[in-house]
């Protein structure tokens, strides 16, 4: 097995984001602050973390949660083989792309890596599903139509998954996560970069929980009576 391969963690990431209904979206500036944010993310009950490779401080980002921490990270805004393979060797436990990729998806799946790649079209949906995904990421959500565009598009693919992500926060998170199709929605509203910045970890902390009573109460809303 590729060694890339054998340095990431072993998480079943899927059940952690079944779990938790929402991945929290981060731009990282200072590496030295992700294991305080990990940390403030399981105080409050997320048990996972996406960081993103939009700053040069990502990677490191990534290697210092997987080494210091037990939260299942993910590492996102992965555009290459290059930024895939450095992310698995940080011990990222899944791969996230704003789109799909077939280089970067063909090299993910030949090594059993997970990822996610980014949809927004049921053309992109079933280029996806030809390498025998099952889960992606819905990508912008908000932008591309909300959650009934979500609906319509995912209703002929009873067998995919959604993650979607972008302009999702407390105002929307209801919709989406009432769809069946929805595994848990990625939200850059909960780790806000001023909060990131400031240290205000009370504060994520509480859009944590604000998130988790949405999700518990559409989960109730959706059990059968």
């Amino acid at each position: 097995m590729n060694k890339q391969y054998k340095k990431m963690k072993t998480h079943p990431y899927l059940e952690v984001l079944r779990k938790d209904k929402i991945v929290p979206v981060v731009v990282i500036d200072d590496a030295t602050t992700a294991v305080p944010l990990a940390q403030a993310l399981q105080r409050a009950g997320v048990n996972n973390i996406e960081i993103t490779l939009r700053t040069e401080s990502g990677i490191a980002a990534i290697e210092k949660i997987s080494r210091e921490t037990d939260i299942c990270v993910g590492a996102g805004t992965v555009l290459s083989v290059e930024q895939a393979q450095a992310a698995s060797e940080a011990g990222a436990s899944f791969l996230v792309s704003p789109g799909t990729n077939p280089e970067v998806v063909r090299y993910c799946v030949s090594l059993g890596v997970p990822i996610l790649p980014g949809v927004c079209t049921p053309s992109e949906v079933e280029l996806a599903a030809s390498f025998g995904l099952h889960t992606v990421k819905f990508f912008p959500a908000e932008a591309a139509g909300g959650a009934p565009f979500l609906k319509a598009i995912s209703a002929p693919y009873a067998s995919m998954s959604f993650v979607p992500t972008g302009g999702i926060n407390d105002k929307n998170f209801a919709d989406y996560v009432a769809l069946s199709s929805v595994i848990a929605c990625g939200s850059s509203w909960i780790v806000d970069k001023k909060l990131i910045a400031t240290e205000n970890w009370d504060e994520i902390g509480r859009r944590c929980s604000v998130m988790l009573q949405i999700a518990a109460k559409a989960n109730q809303s959706s059990d059968p009576k």
